[in-house]
């Protein structure tokens, strides 16, 4: 499963990675499909987010990986009953080739949606959707949406394995559900979003030193960026885009930072969207900002999902106890932000994701029900130099862009950046660890794809329905319950009395 994943991105290994981790699950007790849940589970996370560890040592990177594998344990067990009361209660070949197929995906989208969305807001990462943004099935996510992809693959891998355990190879009405259900999702195309002009979008990547751990004095990023910047001083643009963590202190608050975005902003003749930490009472943000020469900061969002462990510490005491050293690095603790991610450019409605935000469906769905035209995400990856964690929240970002029908700026402290076109190829880029800056007419649409219309419907279909469907077939099967069973003999009495 890992190698689907991106740095290698082989979209194919899902195709095997599903049905073997499947496989491994039908036929257990609850203690093997524990056992066997916690395994894949470390499996998968150890290696994925082994950049956890790049900095910070293997404390985070364990702790992540392990409590992932324990969650992934538990889901096990959902997946082991499915298989084993379904045919109970659907012993015939369309409940094993439709129903326990549908079942068995539900409880797989539903294990990633509980895994995104708890403890501390959850971690919605390594989702099957989004290795398949290089693949021909990347489309389909513009009708339901990332969790609606992955249930869709893990239908046709669940279906094609029951299509083999039924051992009816010469009976093709068997494979029907399987290969029409790929037929589907390889000739859907995505749905068409309308036209609405373009806008001209410089954006820059300081390469500054972003990092935690990087040395710097005061000023150093902010200088960093404004170097970047000059090749696009003279060009005409629309708005100038600045990474996450691209300021160093807080513009709303120091006189001079202001003072240079004002003297930026008038010699571009453009608005910016630049970030900052900002101070308000006595709570921290991570706040983009839209700065105008003469009026300053005139809008601002702040990050929605501060990071757990990165940017604030949940339940601190318990957790100082137990690591002090590497809780004592998290100073600040940021609050949540509460303003809907889109700002107004110049009457284009621009959407917004900081960092990790754009992992959470909730973000960008907020940002396209506000009439987002195009969106923008600012990112620091300086603290995961040398892995793969910028291509795999690249890779968030490409499917964003499908999932929305809307173009993409996604630009970093230190890369890997990038102006993605609604369809998910890359229209401009810039490499990893060198400074840049790109200026792109960057295509704008309008109308909400079904993904974005539905979005929130289909976790609660496919989360909670998924665990009530369950519920019920094993319901069913505690009291014996088959309606196949009990229509078969009054069909042979039928036709004996015929």
């Amino acid at each position: 499963m890992t190698l689907a994943f991106p740095a290698v991105g082989w979209w194919p290994m899902v195709f095997l990675a599903v049905p073997l981790s499947l496989i491994s699950i039908i036929g257990r007790r609850w203690g093997g499909a524990l056992l066997v849940g916690f395994l894949y589970g470390a499996a998968f996370f150890l290696v994925n987010v082994s950049f956890t560890a790049r900095y910070l040592g293997p404390v985070p990177w364990l702790a992540l990986s392990l409590l992932e594998a324990a969650l992934t344990a538990v889901a096990g067990l959902l997946l082991m009953w499915a298989y084993r009361w379904t045919p109970r209660v659907l012993p015939g070949r369309w409940g094993r080739l439709i129903v326990l197929p549908m079942l068995v995906a539900g409880l797989w989208t539903l294990r990633e949606q509980w895994l995104g969305s708890w403890p501390y807001g959850g971690f919605p990462w390594g989702r099957i959707g989004v290795t398949q943004v290089s693949g021909p099935l990347a489309p389909v996510a513009s009708w339901v949406g990332m969790s609606g992809l992955t249930f869709l693959v893990v239908l046709f891998c669940a279906a094609a394995i029951e299509y083999v355990r039924l051992g009816r190879a010469r009976d093709l009405r068997t494979a029907l559900p399987a290969v029409g259900l790929l037929l589907v999702l390889i000739v859907v195309p995505a749905f068409p979003t309308t036209a609405a002009g373009s806008m001209r979008v410089g954006s820059v990547q300081g390469n500054g030193p972003a990092g935690y751990f990087d040395q710097r004095a005061a000023g150093d990023l902010l200088d960093a960026q404004l170097s970047a910047t000059v090749p696009l001083i003279g060009e005409d643009m629309d708005v100038l885009l600045w990474p996450e963590g691209g300021i160093d202190s807080d513009p709303t608050a120091r006189a001079a930072t202001a003072a240079t975005l004002d003297a930026l902003s008038e010699r571009l003749d453009a608005p910016l969207i630049v970030n900052a930490a900002t101070t308000r009472g006595d709570e921290f943000f991570n706040t983009s900002i839209l700065w105008r020469a003469g009026e300053g900061a005139v809008q601002t969002y702040d990050k929605i999902h501060p990071v757990p462990f990165g940017e604030y510490v949940p339940d601190r005491p318990v957790f100082e106890a137990l690591a002090p050293d590497l809780i004592g690095l998290i100073g600040r603790e940021y609050t949540p932000g509460r303003t809907v991610p889109v700002f107004d450019v110049d009457g284009v409605a621009v959407g917004l994701a900081i960092c990790f935000d754009v992992i959470y469906d909730d973000v960008i769905w907020a940002a396209a029900d506000a009439g987002a035209e195009v969106f923008m995400f600012q990112t620091n990856n300086a603290d995961f130099r040398g892995t793969d964690e910028n291509l795999q929240q690249l890779a968030f970002a490409r499917m964003r862009a499908v999932e929305t029908g809307r173009a993409v700026v996604n630009i970093s402290t230190v890369g890997t950046s990038q102006v993605i076109a609604p369809d998910g190829s890359v229209i401009d880029g810039l490499a990893a660890d060198e400074a840049g800056a790109m200026l792109t007419d960057v295509p704008l649409r309008t109308g909400l794809t079904p993904a974005m219309v539905i979005g929130p419907g289909v976790h609660v279909v496919l989360g909670w329905g998924s665990l009530l469907a369950l519920g019920a077939v094993g319901l069913l099967a505690r009291l014996g319950v088959s309606p196949e069973r009990k229509t078969a003999p009054s069909r042979q009495r039928n036709g004996a009395a015929r």
